[in-house]
């Protein structure tokens, strides 16, 4: 079974794939992760509760931060803590990235460079894994890990298991079908021209990300014969006002402008995506479908929830409509993340099945 397939080591890429046996434990209960163990032959093997639900990622190195690989548990980690690596990794950390949740980190040496495409996450057992480093140079690597992975019980067999297969987890076939030729939608991507927006940590500008996922996002939903209309398919200047007047003009069936956030004193630590709708329960259904979607995109960038305001372009469409804030430029989390192709086209990915629900779900 594959564990991650990436298309490009050159952008960032996170593409996750899921494991799932039968029956999961509880989010409230202590982690299933019992032990972990990399041997010297670099194989990483785990112990956990019978039948456990695992999430496994991949992100290749980006500047002076090495390849990654981490796997999400159920269940608390009591001590979160940092272990340094030998050999050709780095450090192995544990953490707890949301409640409910236990994550181990491998992080690889800047030199090392694993293909995701190697990389087989194999159920031995009902509690036993192991995912063999392929392409690891092992000279020097010495086992090291906490607990015994070896199994407690006798004559065990392996668990039935269930595969869902998530490569290929943005091809339009897995996006919702709809009626072709009965919808039409208005993407809004905010700013251009002269005003860049909110310009964030590497001088990353709002306009330009925007763009670029509301490009996106306009291509998945003509896959699905859904007629887009972008209130601007370049970088040049647009009124609010003129934004208003297309979409009005358009008796498209929603509205939906997208936009990058940003927080006064470059507050490094503040990230998240959010959001917003004017009125009405067809308004808010949009966002929410939108939001639920957005936050299942693998990367970090915390749920700051669907909010009601009054910004100009939301407020004045007569059609349903949202207003998306796919992360703050001036994070550290989402400034690293919007950079990179592969997540936008994941964001972008995200609001486009958010639509889609949407649609099928209210005519």
């Amino acid at each position: 079974m594959w564990l991650i397939k990436s298309k490009s080591k050159t952008w960032f890429v996170l593409v996750v794939f899921l494991l799932t046996f039968l029956n999961s434990l509880p989010l409230s209960a202590a982690s299933v992760l019992a032990a972990w163990l990399i041997t010297s032959e670099g194989v990483l093997k785990l112990r956990t509760s019978a039948n456990a639900n695992l999430n496994a990622y991949y992100q290749p190195g980006y500047k002076n931060i090495g390849d990654r690989l981490w796997i999400d548990f159920p269940g608390e980690l009591i001590q979160p803590r940092k272990l340094k690596g030998n050999g050709p990794i780095k450090e192995i950390r544990l953490g707890k990235p949301f409640v409910g949740n236990t994550r181990l980190v491998v992080e690889f040496d800047q030199n090392v460079s694993l293909n995701p495409s190697d990389l087989k996450l194999l159920g031995k057992s009902p509690t036993l894994w192991e995912l063999r480093l392929t392409g690891l140079n092992v000279f020097n690597l010495e086992s090291f890990g906490e607990g015994d992975v070896t199994t407690k019980t006798s004559n065990l067999t392996l668990a039935s298991s269930r595969n869902r297969f998530l490569n290929n987890r943005l091809n339009s076939n897995s996006l919702p079908n709809v009626e072709t030729g009965r919808f039409k939608i208005i993407i809004d991507p905010g700013h251009g021209g002269p005003d860049t927006g909110a310009i964030g940590l590497r001088g990353v500008k709002e306009t330009d990300i925007v763009l670029d996922i509301s490009k996106k996002v306009s291509r998945y939903l003509s896959s699905k014969g859904v007629a887009v209309q972008l209130t601007r398919t370049k970088d040049i200047d647009l009124d609010l006002s003129e934004r208003v007047i297309i979409a009005n003009k358009s008796y498209a069936n929603a509205f939906i402008s997208i936009h990058a956030n940003a927080v006064r004193g470059y507050r490094r630590d503040v990230s998240g995506i959010e959001t917003y709708f004017y009125r009405g329960y067809n308004g808010k259904n949009l966002a929410n479908k939108i939001q639920s979607e957005l936050v299942k995109v693998p990367g970090g960038s915390p749920d700051r929830g669907v909010r009601q305001s009054r910004f100009f372009v939301i407020k004045h469409t007569h059609m349903p409509a949202a207003l998306v804030e796919v992360g703050f430029l001036t994070g550290r989390v989402d400034s690293r993340l919007l950079s990179q192709q592969t997540y936008r086209d994941q964001i972008a990915f995200a609001i486009a099945k958010g639509i889609l629900k949407y649609l099928k779900e209210t005519y």
